[in-house]
């Protein structure tokens, strides 16, 4: 599904920033992977390139067998929209619409019919349980009532992969709970292939598996198994063997 060969990521400048070395990764179809590292490790820039919002200096990306940066502005601009979805930290939905039509805005620029955007977003309302605020605004709904709206619209088109970002860095404990928990169902119910974005070890043991960079180089990977905890605590100890500041972790909380 997804393929990183030997990405290296240089920011040109007065002084020129390394920020990724050499990245190989492969996510398999239906596979659930986290991206751990101190602050500076390069994992947002591995994402934001890997959602073709920038371009890797050598080596290249394969998302479900295409290369995305070898296509034209428009043909991007598409792929992006139908294969990819996005959940943020900030949830980036827009207050002027109502939830229902920010969960539908993938489709309205596809140019689907109202009676089927409607129909679509009436069934992923049911299954992720927000029925009750489809008629509200943003700035009526609770933070995480709103991650779930942002999670809404990136898996209405059902798209290939999704991409989170720090998804539970500006929710409390019971909603970054709920929405790891929601993403868990949504991978192993639908197979649809993740990859995660993180400094929380909590949200981090809802995946498969956990590939942790520092320096912009691989680091190690652990894997998941059947026990959640053992696999939280896993990933605690590996972050502690990476050494970084205390604050690059949020919270500890199980």
């Amino acid at each position: 599904m997804l393929k990183v060969m030997q990405v290296s990521k240089i920011y040109e400048g007065n002084i020129a920033f390394r920020a990724l070395t050499d990245i190989n990764l492969t996510i398999e179809t239906g596979e659930f992977v986290g991206i751990m590292g101190p602050s500076g490790s390069g994992k947002t820039t591995l994402l934001n390139m890997i959602a073709t919002i920038d371009e890797p200096t050598t080596g290249e990306i394969f998302i479900n067998g295409k290369n995305p940066h070898l296509l034209k502005k428009e043909d991007l601009a598409k792929f992006r929209r139908q294969e990819l979805g996005f959940v943020f930290q900030e949830f980036n939905l827009l207050h002027t619409l109502t939830v229902e039509e920010n969960i539908v805005l993938p489709l309205t620029l596809d140019g689907k019919k109202v009676k089927e955007m409607k129909e679509k977003a009436k069934i992923i309302a049911e299954k992720l349980g927000i029925q009750e605020i489809m008629k509200k605004r943003t700035y009526e709904i609770s933070g995480g009532q709103a991650q779930r709206a942002a999670v809404a619209r990136a898996m209405i088109h059902h798209p290939k992969l999704v991409l989170a970002d720090e998804p539970t860095g500006n929710l409390d404990s019971k909603s970054s709970k709920d929405v790891m928990e929601m993403l868990e169902s949504i991978n192993k119910k639908d197979f649809t292939t993740m990859m995660l974005v993180t400094h929380d070890p909590l949200a981090a043991s809802y995946c498969n598996r956990v590939v942790f960079i520092r320096d912009g180089r691989f680091f190690s990977e652990i894997h998941r198994g059947d026990n959640r905890q053992t696999f939280f605590q896993k990933i605690i100890d590996t972050l502690s063997l990476m050494g970084g500041n205390a604050h690059d972790l949020s919270s500890i909380r199980v």
